[in-house]
């Protein structure tokens, strides 16, 4: 285990450089991400006849990586950085690539934040081209989690979103403290868990819109749990008492708002 205890020090976040560009692994996985919930989607649509063509789920992701983009940022400015007020004044800057006229890409997004910019995203292609946005929807709940899976494997090589300190034999040093590999265990709990889960229960579903409810609870569940291992963000700290992380806080809140929409649907469904 000591290479891995100490992987940290052997690995270089970045992949390679371009002229004076870097590019970064956490870059190379977000695409894969995208790339991974996109084809992911493609697969389930053929698998399971669900109606949708390839040209319509490909306009729509584009759609809503406009909105999860834009919502990520915002909502870490808004949720996370200290310097809110800043950045209300001079919202250019929240999009600013460069720092001190060095290129170190955007960094600070919010997964939270995410969630609101794609429900706009969705709202607003749903305004465009008139589909069942409610079996869309249980698409998405599907192929995200994969997608999820890539892109907390790139907060780990990045080097970011670090655990908490441990003893355990396959924690990692960083920065001369052993610590969780939390970003992998968010990985796991909310990205293949919440898949599987989903993917089973796809078979079960009586009404369009379950599985996106419940992948709103369960992400929200695997994401509550984790945070228990995760460190909490050095400019916030907890914000409840000496447990609860901000993070844990909005899962909560979304948890419950994935409850009310399942029950909500269910009812619905049975009225008519």
């Amino acid at each position: 285990m000591l290479f891995w205890n100490h992987i940290y020090s052997q690995f270089d976040p970045v992949a390679f450089k371009i002229a004076a560009f870097a590019v970064h692994w956490y870059g190379i996985m977000y695409m894969l991400a995208l790339l991974g919930a996109l084809y992911t989607a493609k697969w389930y649509v053929k698998r399971e006849n669900v109606g949708f063509s390839n040209q319509i789920l490909e306009s729509y992701f584009i759609w809503i990586e406009i909105g999860i983009v834009l919502g990520a940022r915002i909502g870490y400015i808004l949720f996370y950085d200290p310097h809110v007020d800043y950045y209300l004044s001079n919202p250019w800057q929240m999009f600013n690539p460069f720092m001190d006229g060095t290129f170190v890409g955007i960094r600070g997004m919010s997964y939270h934040g995410a969630i609101v910019g794609f429900f706009l995203g969705t709202w607003l292609f749903n305004l465009k081209y008139k589909i069942n946005v409610w079996k869309l929807l249980d698409v998405v709940a599907i192929s995200v989690p994969v997608g999820y899976i890539f892109g907390r494997i790139g907060n780990f090589l990045n080097q970011e979103l670090i655990g908490r300190p441990t003893e355990v034999v396959w924690g990692i040093y960083v920065e001369g403290v052993l610590r969780h590999p939390s970003q992998l265990y968010e990985a796991v709990l909310e990205g293949l868990v919440v898949f599987i889960v989903l993917y089973l229960y796809r078979n079960y579903k009586k009404y369009d819109g379950e599985l996106i409810a419940l992948y709103g609870f369960l992400y929200s569940v695997g994401r509550f749990i984790a945070e228990f291992y995760r460190e909490p963000d050095f400019q916030i700290g907890f914000v409840y008492g000496e447990w609860m992380t901000k993070g844990q806080a909005l899962s909560l809140l979304m948890a419950f708002a994935g409850l009310l929409l399942y029950f909500f649907i269910l009812k619905q469904g049975k009225k008519g």
